[in-house]
């Protein structure tokens, strides 16, 4: 079986993207830059059709990857990238300013080797700068050719509503799971409001929906995870129930953990485009046939009451990364 396609503004896509995050250290030492381009050519041939990249994953080395691995590929894929969090001088910075955004792009596009971003994001909200001076900025870039759309990431739906008052809005990207449900209280509603395709980033949880063995203590010490408040005590010990009943859920289902994970996603908005992320083939190949997974109104029942929002032990960010961000907050949190 092969699952429909979904849209991005007017671009069909496979229902799983490929978020390239993972390729870059982020959860320990990165692939070399050989297997890397090679992984993502492999994810090209699987049937991937959407790369997720970004300035700041691996001080613009990510996107370097992707544009070498496109080449002599560009067409076959929904290729977008992400501005605002960038670097300088090795540092990382925050900057949405109109200025920062376009020379940004620019930068971007010289390291992906292309002459044109099919959807371009504005990475996080930037509370010096109105995000209408920011769209602003993406439309100038859109109608000079250099982006074809334009995205929002980790903003909530009042932000979205104001972005969409300036131009279009193509796609929102927010990180949405069994484990973090909060693009349930608003933005999922703004998405269908206002025809904008909703992107969940990290629907595995980070790991933490899946049957992959996992301990933190034993962690790289350049993976991120150990910035992740539900990845240390006493937050992983009391979440690992969720887990075990995740796996017993699977295996009633007939597939791993982290395929109904994705497939639960995927099924919350049948518009949505999920963009797990890997540096493993066999979980490549595992996570592309989530999308052929169909979830009874049973299964998903069971999830839903299960990992309630309120039964989820830790917050998703520490203190500084939730600062960064305007996604809504359920009141308990």
């Amino acid at each position: 079986m092969t699952a429909a396609k979904r849209k991005i503004g007017s671009r069909e896509v496979h229902p799983v993207g490929l978020g390239c995050m993972s390729l870059s250290s982020t959860y320990g030492p990165s692939l070399s830059s050989a297997d890397a381009v090679a992984f993502l050519r492999k994810a090209i041939d699987i049937g991937y059709d959407l790369l997720d990249t970004a300035t700041i994953y691996g001080m613009g080395g990510n996107e370097s990857l992707v544009g070498e691995a496109l080449q002599g590929r560009r067409n076959q894929v929904l290729l977008a990238s992400k501005c605002v969090l960038g670097f300088r001088d090795g540092k990382r910075l925050l900057d949405a300013s109109p200025d920062a955004i376009k020379q940004a792009c620019d930068a971007s596009l010289d390291r992906l080797k292309t002459d044109v971003i099919d959807l371009y994001y504005l990475h996080r909200p930037d509370p010096d700068v109105p995000i209408e001076d920011s769209v602003g900025a993406m439309a100038d870039l859109v109608a000079e050719g250099k982006i074809r759309m334009i995205g929002l990431s980790e903003m909530s739906a009042a932000e979205l509503r104001r972005a969409s008052a300036v131009h279009p809005i193509s796609a929102i990207q927010s990180e949405y799971s069994l484990m973090t449900r909060n693009p349930e209280i608003a933005v999922l509603d703004a998405c269908t409001e206002l025809g904008v395709t909703f992107i969940p980033f990290s629907p595995i949880g980070r790991g933490y929906l899946s049957d992959v063995s996992l301990q933190p203590a034993s962690f790289h010490e350049k993976d991120l995870r150990h910035t992740f408040p539900r990845f240390s005590e006493p937050y992983f010990s009391e979440n690992q129930g969720l887990r075990e009943c995740l796996s017993g859920i699977a295996k009633e289902v007939g597939c791993t953990a982290a395929q109904l994970a994705i497939a639960w996603t995927l099924a919350q908005d049948e518009s949505a485009v999920a963009i797990p992320g890997t540096h493993d083939i066999e979980h490549l190949e595992s996570n592309f046939l989530a999308a052929d997974i169909i979830l009874s109104g049973e299964i998903q029942t069971s999830l839903n009451e299960a990992f309630a929002p309120e039964a989820i032990k830790g917050p998703r960010y520490s203190p500084t990364s939730q600062g960064m961000v305007t996604t809504e907050c359920f009141a308990f949190e």
